[in-house]
């Protein structure tokens, strides 16, 4: 059960509930169509218009089994050996499948690309180690076997992976260096979001300017903790959100999503112990932007 509050209060019913829950719009939306909300006791549509006070109860739907049909999304691969393999994964595709929703995955692409691919207890994320948001591109680290997934899952709890990206975001940041310590929790009432907010968790993002533009900056970040959209997150509390950030406030100039590449990934064989560092330059619609600024 839900009640209303005064930030709440006008909203239509599907963006309310999507706020103050862990679910997309469009998850909502069925929810309504299928008559699984009520407002204050009530069958609502999705249009209408919470106040104050109001109960929203929901009845979701039993989560369905995943059945995961291979597709060919001729994945990047970067680096690949018995054991683990470095995607370089484009805009505009989920990392795993959910249990709400139909699209297809990185992990759709991986069961058709690698042949090799091991028994997961987790079967709609197999051997994902690390996960980058939709519209964020970049290097991702997989593993091919359960042995090396639980020794690359220990080295990233423990700080032994090494994540690089570059960033472009509003405003000139100064200082040329800088660390952003912040914690990091569920925003309270916008429920898909994060916020910087007291009891959260530990958060540590540094930064290096590459170049200042007149309105922009571009920046090389490096988590040392990873938090869900840890660096959109944090830019955008310090004031220099990052650019075409549909979700913490960046100037939307074009549809591709925000302007964050996970450009540098640095790791220890979990096997063989060897030192290894992979590369991915920008993509070209980020690229291509850059030489739009002065």
């Amino acid at each position: 059960m839900i009640i209303i509050q005064e930030e709440q209060s006008g909203q239509r019913l599907d963006a309310a509930l999507t706020d103050l829950t862990d679910e997309t719009r469009s998850t909502i939306q069925n929810w309504i169509k299928e008559e699984r909300v009520w407002v204050n006791g009530q069958l609502a549509k999705a249009s209408l218009k919470v106040k104050v006070g109001d109960t929203i109860t929901y009845q979701t739907p039993e989560i369905k089994t995943l059945e995961l049909t291979p597709v060919n999304l001729n994945l990047a691969v970067v680096f690949e050996d018995e054991d683990l393999l470095v995607i370089n994964k484009p805009r505009g595709l989920t990392v795993h499948p959910s249990g709400t929703s139909d699209e297809v995955t990185m992990v759709h692409g991986l069961l058709y690309q690698v042949k090799d691919l091991g028994a997961f207890d987790d079967t709609i994320r197999p051997g994902i180690v690390h996960r980058l948001d939709k519209d964020t591109s970049g290097l991702l680290l997989v593993a091919k076997n359960k042995k090396t997934l639980l020794a690359l899952q220990k080295d990233l709890q423990d700080r032994f992976i090494k994540r690089e990206y570059k960033a472009l975001v509003e405003g000139r940041v100064d200082p040329d260096k800088g660390m952003i310590e912040a914690p990091i929790g569920r925003h309270p009432t916008k429920r898909q979001s994060m916020t910087v907010i007291a009891g959260g968790k530990e958060a540590i993002t540094h930064f290096e300017v590459i170049h200042r533009y007149q309105e922009m900056t571009l920046l090389k970040c490096q988590l040392e903790t990873g938090r869900t959209h840890q660096i959109r997150v944090h830019f955008h509390h310090i004031g220099h959100p990052v650019y075409n950030d549909p979700k913490y406030g960046g100037k939307k100039g074009l549809k591709d999503g925000q302007f964050l590449h996970a450009f540098r990934l640095s790791f220890n064989h979990p096997t063989t112990g060897k030192s290894l560092s992979f590369e991915a330059p920008l993509p070209d619609v980020f690229e291509n932007f850059l030489k739009t600024l002065t």
